[in-house]
């Protein structure tokens, strides 16, 4: 393995961890703390979450790691043999899949429904309780899981790379 991919690897196993994380604390108590608010209040919040987040870090680590992912498949699907080849592939997909792909076809389209509703309205309370929060935090669980999964995957393919020196193919 280059030095490249080996530093490009690393720096996966951590994004995808901090990806993970924050995906975590939502699921774990953040769409739970909205969802007390009565309903408003956690709509309203999650409305700017979901505006202030292209605008920071977060969102580029998020894309970036979609690029990168697509690397790392195709550097374990052809540039190495055996079990690390397959488990760096592997982490590459479950991230491309488990995370962005459910990002776009999940979370994104009930992030963009409850932007264009009014706050106050009963129709829009309802929404938020009954079907975004239990939704959406399932989907982002998902999320969660996957990026935990590739973070793991990276790390046990380089390492069984790093002990049992996988040539290239």
């Amino acid at each position: 393995m280059s030095t490249t991919f080996f530093f490009l690897i690393q720096f996966a196993i951590l994004a995808y961890a901090l990806v993970g994380g924050v995906f975590l604390a939502f699921s774990d108590f953040i769409m739970r703390s909205l969802a007390q608010t009565g309903g408003h209040g956690g709509v309203e919040a999650m409305q700017v979450i979901n505006r202030e987040v292209f605008r920071w870090v977060f969102m580029a680590l998020f894309l970036g790691m979609a690029a990168i992912s697509l690397i790392i498949a195709g550097y374990g699907a052809l540039g190495l043999s055996g079990p690390a080849g397959t488990l760096i592939m592997l982490a590459g997909l479950v991230y491309l899949v488990g995370c962005f792909g459910v990002t776009v076809f999940f979370n994104v389209p009930m992030n963009e429904a409850l932007a264009g509703m009014e706050m106050s309205s009963d129709m829009t309370r309802a929404y938020w309780l009954q079907t975004y929060v239990p939704r959406w935090t399932f989907w982002n669980s998902v999320r969660t899981i996957a990026c935990t999964v590739s973070a793991a995957l990276l790390l046990f393919g380089l390492l069984w790379v790093t002990q049992n020196q996988t040539q290239p193919v």
